[in-house]
């Protein structure tokens, strides 16, 4: 499989939906497979949270020669979200002892199609994004209507929930709680922190109980095995991510409302994304239940949903790879043969 990781120098300020501008911008982007002659064989994936670039290593068995995004045909693209801080990166983003600007999922977006542009790209064949990748995804369907052919969606909403923007809140008071977090390298136990609540929406009580019981030990009174699970992930994710990088991109999942400056009426807006579109639901989703899949269904004119039995909850789109490309190809054929 022909993979590299490249980076994107633009050399023009770029403004944000806020109005400020930022000086300069450096996007990191990886790349599978080869662009056609005509530009437009392209699958471009929008990634999650703490995700990165390199789309096949996070999201395995998906990526590659004759898998669902098959690197044999098409060209497969992901490019690191703006705020993130895996080499997607722009001054005055992230000042020492000072918040961090405010980036919404538009931001992310508008400089996805800086990238896009760059690289000569004519037509997205299929725009997937799962989580906020969904987000991301259907805000470009929403910009670019006549590059964007395709779309699929995953575990996502078209307006972050009341119950989302609060867990959201919950893990930034927990980063602020860290005094060290503004500072260079700081915030790790606020990470931390932060990351645990996170990893309790993941997943579910039913999966929590099947893989991180004590059972057989009554005795026990402390050092629980689900206990060590949500504190090895916290080391994990501390070791490899920014707290104001975590803070600053809750804050982004928080602003998505596509109906935001477009008159408020989420069915009239949704009803204008004229794309065919899969959507994915989780039945065990508890982060972003399939309530919030099933209201994009209703107002898309053209769109399927599938909800998926997993035990695994949100993280559920990226574990469930046989299920998740099964439903992908099928979808593919029926739409006038697969990519």
């Amino acid at each position: 499989m022909n993979t590299t990781r490249h980076f994107y120098n633009h050399p023009a300020p770029f403004q944000l939906e806020s109005g400020a501008w930022l000086s300069d911008l450096h996007i990191a982007y990886h790349t599978y497979g080869q662009l056609n002659a005509a530009k437009d064989n392209v699958m471009w994936i929008c990634h999650a949270l703490t995700a990165n670039s390199e789309a096949a290593d996070w999201w395995p068995g998906m990526v590659g020669p004759g898998k669902a995004f098959n690197t044999d045909t098409h060209l497969i693209v992901c490019a690191n979200i703006l705020g993130s801080c895996y080499g997607t990166t722009a001054t005055g983003l992230f000042t020492n002892n000072e918040y961090p600007a405010f980036i919404t999922i538009r931001d992310m977006v508008q400089a996805h199609i800086v990238l896009r542009q760059h690289l000569g790209i004519q037509k997205i064949q299929l725009l997937v994004g799962g989580s906020m990748g969904g987000y991301q995804t259907l805000e470009w369907a929403v910009a670019e209507p006549d590059i964007i052919q395709k779309q699929f969606l995953l575990v996502t909403g078209a307006a972050e929930s009341a119950w989302g923007i609060a867990i959201h809140t919950a893990q930034r008071l927990a980063i602020e709680a860290d005094a060290t977090w503004l500072q260079t390298g700081g915030g790790a136990k606020g990470l931390k922190a932060a990351r645990a609540i996170g990893m309790i929406t993941y997943r579910n009580y039913k999966q929590y109980m099947l893989s991180q019981s004590d059972s057989g030990d009554a005795e026990k009174i402390d050092n629980f095995k689900a206990s060590s699970y949500i504190n090895y992930q916290g080391e994990k994710l501390v070791s490899r991510f920014n707290a104001k990088s975590y803070w600053a991109l809750t804050k982004s999942m928080d602003s998505h409302n596509l109906a935001r400056g477009r008159g408020g009426n989420m069915g009239d807006v949704l009803s204008q994304i004229a794309q065919p579109t899969l959507i994915i639901g989780i039945n065990s989703d508890f982060l972003c239940p399939t309530q919030e899949q099933q209201v994009l269904a209703s107002y898309l004119p053209d769109s399927q949903l599938r909800i998926i039995d997993s035990l695994y909850g949100h993280d559920g789109f990226l574990t469930e790879t046989e299920k998740v490309s099964r439903i992908l190809s099928d979808w593919m054929k029926e739409r006038n043969g697969a990519l």
